[in-house]
């Protein structure tokens, strides 16, 4: 009975708790007394539904592969070649074709300047000439001596034709002139033009009433022009000038940043490939510490001291190691082809096939200034502080050439010509011999106007028949839309530098900012990095102690050797973040150039000569 008793009370107790859930429950507001009167029936939830995958290659298996030789691609030279980051930066400096056409931009930029100063050049002019005619008589005096014959015809007094009759004539006239100009002009940089030149003339001239038939001239004449407004001080030539002068410079700043580019990709290169060589070290230790483990498992194994599963486990614990080297000398593969496409010259060079090995110690950790003392430096040495202010520099000439183009031109021109004459008398007409009479003679020209150029020469030296000239000329234009214009351009390029200048100092504090603070906790890392992989290397030595004492498992002592060669792993890639931390910094100081000893001179040479056919 009490045993009935016993199991009817759980099922009262049941039927109890059922009722009073069906019961309704007190209200505890009017809210909620309205949201369980427009309660719904909850709707059944949906079913998802899936896109129908097709079967693809069903029951694949990886195929059976063969691991190939752990080698470099294209190496041929063994065993490895030693380089060191100096020689590595060197070879750069030289070899880089990149480098090498940035040194070209700078001869280019050079010669641009020569090519700018050749509008000052002095211009040596060399003009001889001969000129030849023969032309019919105009009339009796303007023509050449007659001939007596019959090439005329006479007209008679009285009626009937024509005849031929003899009669003196005007003959033709025949010119021949030759001369010999030269010359030499030029124009300085504030712009004065200046020229300087001789002619000299020998005319034959058969006109009847010439005084002198040959006769000589010689001509010296010196000119002057001096702007006193517009193209004085500053004019278009100059402005040329100026402009090659101030891209050039400008060139050479952007070659010292590209090679400055190129030595921080190199040093970074350089550092990489001695940390995949490490790693690789790394993950050869890990292989044989497992290959020893599995050895060791396999022993004890065969004794019966340890399940076979554990073997199979360190296998397993050995092929990925495996893994790890093959990959860790992909890694070194890249990072060498990186490296010498930096400093080899062309595809050609013997450096392609050495098995390259750093050789060159860890970087000596320099003292890191203040961030204020870092920005200080960089504005002083970095090259693109130098090409902001060449554009500031270009703005500014523009403006001033603006202004000069903006005056009226007012020029003073001075001309002076000293005339040298001289001719061979000719016999005096009748005619003018008549008109002398009653005197005894006809007058007789100057001695001095009687000889062969000779004479000439004599008399334009002596400034015998002087002439002078001087002009005031002015030009005031009514517009003038070109100076301003100009003066337009001028000022938003101003504005421009203005606004390059104030980003290049706000990206100088940037980086500064950036580097201290990766350079620091670069430092921090390495030393964390240091006393982990210590402890793991502790660790690791304690779990094989206990296991060789059958204290530990198998499972244990892989999973300490992954974190030992995790730890090493990590260590080596805070020591390369770290060298790499002291390259940015030298980068952004701007004495990474000084520290490498570039010389603009070298840069690329060896790059160019290769190319050179």
């Amino acid at each position: 009975m009490q045993h009935v008793r016993g199991r009817a009370l759980p099922a009262l107790i049941a039927i109890a708790a059922l009722v009073l859930a069906a019961l309704p429950s007190e209200q505890i507001s009017a809210q909620g007394d309205a949201r369980s009167r427009h309660a719904t029936i909850p709707t059944p939830i949906p079913t998802p539904s899936f896109a129908s995958v097709p079967t693809v290659a069903p029951g694949y298996r990886a195929p059976e592969a063969e691991p190939s030789s752990p080698g470099i691609i294209g190496v041929t030279q063994n065993p490895f070649v030693g380089i060191s980051l100096q020689d590595a930066v060197g070879m750069a400096l030289v070899k880089n074709p990149e480098l090498a056409i940035s040194a070209s931009n700078i001869r280019i930029a050079r010669y641009r300047v020569v090519q700018a100063k050749g509008n000052f050049d002095a211009q040596l002019r060399v003009e001889p000439s001969s000129n030849f005619s023969v032309t019919p008589p105009e009339n009796l005096f303007f023509a050449g001596p007659g001939t007596f014959g019959y090439g005329y015809t006479c007209q008679p007094r009285f009626v009937g034709p024509p005849y031929p009759c003899a009669t003196n004539g005007p003959g033709n006239i025949i010119q021949h002139q030759y001369s010999f100009a030269s010359g030499v002009s030029g124009q300085t940089v504030n712009g004065l033009s200046w020229g300087a030149g001789i002619t000299q003339t020998r005319t034959y001239n058969n006109v009847i009433i010439n005084t002198y038939s040959p006769y000589y001239q010689a001509t010296l004449n010196l000119s002057v022009t001096q702007p006193l407004l517009k193209n004085a001080g500053m004019n278009p030539i100059k402005h040329q000038l100026k402009l090659a002068m101030i891209g050039a410079d400008s060139d050479e700043a952007q070659a010292l940043i590209d090679t400055s580019t190129t030595i921080a990709q190199v040093e970074d290169a350089y550092w990489d490939l001695v940390a995949a060589w490490r790693n690789v070290a790394i993950q050869e230790d890990a292989l044989h510490e497992a290959v020893v483990q599995q050895q060791s498992v396999v022993r004890l194994v065969k004794h019966g001291a340890a399940a076979g599963i554990t073997a199979i486990e360190s296998e397993t614990q050995v092929a990925n190691f495996q893994a790890n080297v093959f990959s860790a000398l992909q890694t070194v593969s890249e990072l060498q082809t990186q490296l010498k496409s930096l400093i080899a010259a062309d595809s050609g060079d013997p450096l392609w096939s050495a098995n390259l090995v750093p050789s060159s110690p860890p970087q000596q950790l320099p003292t890191a200034g203040a961030l204020a003392e870092i920005v200080a430096l960089a504005e002083q040495q970095r090259p693109e502080v130098r090409q902001v202010v060449d554009e500031r520099r270009v703005a500014d000439l523009d403006m001033v050439f603006a202004k000069n183009q903006a005056l009226p031109q007012a020029d003073v021109v001075v001309q002076y010509f000293s005339n040298g004459f001289a001719g061979i008398l000719q016999p005096v007409p009748n005619f003018e011999v008549a008109g002398c009479l009653p005197a005894p003679t006809c007058p007789t020209p100057p001695p001095q106007s009687q000889g062969t150029m000779t004479q000439a020469f004599h008399n334009m030296w002596t400034g015998a028949y002087p002439a002078f000239n001087i002009a005031f000329v002015v030009n005031i234009p009514l517009e003038n839309n070109t100076a301003r214009g100009l003066k337009q351009i001028a000022g938003q390029e101003q504005d421009q530098a203005q606004l390059q200048r104030q980003g290049l100092d706000q990206r100088i504090e940037s980086e500064a900012r950036n580097v201290l603070q990766t350079y620091q906790s670069a430092l921090s890392r390495l030393s964390s990095a240091g006393q982990a992989r210590g402890a793991a290397e502790s660790v690791y030595a304690s779990e094989v102690r206990k296991f060789h004492n059958g204290e530990s498992t198998t499972f244990l002592v892989l999973q300490r050797q992954v974190e030992l060669a995790q730890a090493r792993g990590a260590e080596l890639e805070a020591q390369t973040d770290l060298n790499k931390a002291v390259v940015e910094l030298q980068r952004v100081e701007g004495t990474i150039l000084t520290d490498n000893g570039v010389n603009l001179k070298k840069l690329g040479s060896e790059a160019l000569a290769t190319a050179t056919p």
